[in-house]
């Protein structure tokens, strides 16, 4: 009995810094969340100021994705190896840093050294808070539980940028939003400085985590294969929707914009469901599930016969797409957890080049024939999606039996 006692006193402690530590992920990724949605909320202000043309926009979300995609290989590594600090405080800083050089912009050329810095930090933010959440759970269930719940932080985020562009541009301009948010990322920088954080683990063992035999390791290729159509799919829906309202079904482009508001917000909805529900239940179900509905809706959605019955598959869809991704981090991560860091930059990566590709091949096929093309690619997509993830829980099946 007394050594009960004594014992909860240290369980309450380790629960209270867990929570500590899981609202900083949270934090970071709400910050994360404001990063990706920064330039498109901020764009038509850059084009205004500095006279910017289409293309050299395109040229700052390829420096913007290009950092982003740097950080994704090289701060996973370094987290297993060296521990949580050092990139938990570099990321807030470097967006801090990019988000003053965007406010102070005369000209074009200034912006791509802010994108870069931007897309740096993204990257780390992303990589620090999803890793650490991961870590913070040992149980297959609840890590992906957690992993949900931490992505209605970024949605959060998505949606509240363009609203205070909305607010602020008309009423203070462009920069004072941009300096606020930078001190923002500053205080956030200082708190995650402060944590106390778990120890490296790859640091113990002398080792880098062998990140490049990760690479060529058949389980986390085929995580990566499934993110990388889950995170073009999410790009692409979350691109075109509104355009195939507006130019395919012919709706206005306030009712569009709406919609598309409430596939985001049909995400938030389902992610903190599946942040409960998914203690109860299996990932691997709920990742073929949740991929047959979003083949059967974005079909449904492609196809739609009237604009009433477009309008109510947008949120059908984003809900039925929301748990894919957190879900999968959270198998990755229990399965690899002694190299969470290495093991989720390398999936970061091959989601982001998805994010790249699948919307790129998407456009050049709405080019050639119409816009229902450009949104057939996202069904393709989902059916990849099912087949990737029945082949590894067969293959997790396989070792199990294997092993027993």
């Amino acid at each position: 009995m007394a050594s009960a006692a004594r014992a909860r006193p240290g369980v309450k402690a380790m629960a209270a810094a867990q929570s500590r530590l899981f609202a900083g992920a949270c934090a970071t990724m709400l910050a994360f969340g404001i990063v990706m949605a920064l330039l498109g909320a901020i764009l038509p202000e850059l084009v205004r100021r500095l006279s910017m043309g289409l293309g050299q926009a395109g040229h700052l979300f390829l420096a913007l994705n290009l950092a982003m995609l740097a950080a994704s290989l090289t701060v996973g590594p370094a987290i297993d190896r060296f521990g949580f600090r050092a990139p938990m405080t570099l990321g807030p800083l470097l967006a801090a840093a990019a988000l003053a050089l965007i406010g102070a912009a005369g000209a074009f050329a200034q912006l791509v050294p802010a994108m870069l810095l931007l897309g740096f930090g993204g990257g780390a933010l992303n990589a620090t808070s999803n890793t650490l959440t991961a870590d913070l759970h040992s149980d297959e269930k609840r890590k992906s539980a957690a992993l949900n719940l931490l992505g209605v932080f970024f949605g959060l985020g998505a949606l509240l940028m363009p609203l205070l562009v909305g607010v602020s541009v008309e009423r203070a301009g462009l920069s004072p939003l941009l300096y606020g948010t930078a001190a923002g990322c500053v205080l956030l920088a200082l708190a995650c400085a402060a944590q106390s954080y778990p120890q490296p683990k790859a640091a113990a063992r002398g080792g880098s985590g062998g990140f490049w035999r990760l690479a060529s390791n058949r389980v986390v290729l085929l995580f990566g294969a499934l993110l990388f159509f889950q995170s073009g799919n999410e790009f692409l829906l979350g691109g075109f929707i509104s355009t195939f309202l507006a130019s395919g079904i012919k709706l206005s482009e306030s009712v569009a914009s709406f919609s598309l508001t409430s596939f985001w917000a049909a995400i938030l909805v389902a992610r903190l469901l599946w942040g409960r529900v998914l203690r109860a239940i299996d990932g691997r179900r709920l990742i073929v599930a949740s991929a047959a509905c979003a083949a059967a809706v974005s079909v449904a959605l492609a196809a739609a016969p009237s604009p009433g019955f477009a309008v109510a598959m947008v949120p059908l869809l984003g809900f039925s797409l929301a748990g894919i991704f957190p879900t999968t981090l959270g198998l990755a991560g229990s399965r690899f957890a002694a190299q969470s860091g290495a093991v989720f930059g390398l999936l970061f990566a091959m989601a982001l080049t998805g994010g790249m590709t699948l919307p790129w091949v998407a456009g050049q096929l709405g080019d050639i024939w119409s816009i229902r093309a450009t949104m057939s690619v996202a069904p393709v997509g989902f059916v990849w999606i099912l087949a990737i993830a029945s082949l590894s829980g067969r293959i997790a099946r396989c070792e199990v039996q294997s092993k027993g």
